[in-house]
């Protein structure tokens, strides 16, 4: 055979920006066989027949369709043929295109929190309004002394859950209002997680409404909380208000993230119903 039209396969896989390993790997699967082999050396050739075949598989691969779909489209090269496989990995395209929205709006709402929790003004009390937030909650009891002590409670709120999701700062503990009154603040009454527009949950949800709520956020965990349910309880009673439901404690920043435990931080907000209230209340050195 002359040889002065065909191309060695070192030489085919710089042209086409691939690796020699993949040109064997489509000749072992039957997507592209070279124009002519040696018997003699084993040196594989490739010619012009091959550079076209080539340029439909780069580019089918840049469309992210996979290298069976791509075998079986090459052996019935049809105009019809041609516009549906477009046509069905378009739709493919688009679906990711919207999976990659969600995971860019779930990458800035964590980015978003860890900047908020990096910022946050500690051991001070705070007035914030609330806004209404969508959650899954569980009743139960858990005295956690660190984040990887709720994991039982989460797997079981997440198991109403398509996304396998990471719910990054997202997810926090209460205390029930008749406890909280009673001055008991290491005994959790529930595990809860919000849950953002983009969230796909489909187990049993609830609306807590917009809502005031006395807040402190502090450098540590759950284990270094009831010292801050102490102080934002006086402060309630000093300001004469009226808790109106579980306290929402958070860890924004914990071992989840980074394990330097200095940089941890909690939040604790206690709802509660009272006027018009100044927005910092005191200050804890």
């Amino acid at each position: 055979m002359d040889k002065k039209d065909l191309f060695q396969i070192g030489d085919v896989a710089k042209m086409f920006h691939l690796s020699v390993g993949s040109l064997r790997h489509y000749e072992k699967i039957g997507l592209l066989k070279p124009e002519y082999t040696d018997k003699e050396t084993g040196y594989r050739y490739y010619g012009m027949q091959q550079f076209e075949v080539l340029t439909m598989i780069r580019f089918l691969r840049v469309l992210d369709m996979p290298l069976d779909e791509i075998r079986l489209f090459l052996s019935d090269r049809k105009i019809q043929t041609t516009q549906e496989m477009l046509k069905k990995q378009k739709k493919i395209i688009l679906q990711k295109q919207t999976e990659l929205k969600l995971i860019e709006q779930r990458i800035n709402r964590s980015l978003a929190m860890i900047d908020d929790a990096l910022s946050s003004e500690v051991n001070i009390i705070t007035v914030k309004h609330i806004p209404q937030k969508k959650v899954a909650w569980l009743r139960t009891s858990v005295s956690p002394k660190a984040y990887f002590d709720l994991e039982p409670s989460i797997r079981a709120l997440e198991k109403d859950s398509n996304d396998a999701v990471v719910y990054l700062g997202k997810v926090g503990i209460g205390i029930a209002k008749d406890k909280l009154t009673k001055g008991i603040f290491d005994e959790y009454d529930m595990v809860f997680i919000t849950l953002e527009q983009e969230d796909s949950y489909y187990g049993e949800t609830d609306i807590w409404e917009e809502t005031d709520c006395v807040c402190i956020r502090f450098h540590g965990s759950h284990r270094d909380a009831p010292e801050y349910y102490k102080k934002l309880i006086e402060c309630i009673n000093e300001h004469g208000m009226c808790i109106s439901g579980f306290s929402r404690e958070i860890t924004m920043i914990d071992n989840c993230i980074t394990d330097e435990t200095d940089k941890f931080v909690t939040e604790v907000q206690i709802p509660v119903t009272y006027g018009a209230l100044p927005q910092t209340l005191q200050n804890f050195n």
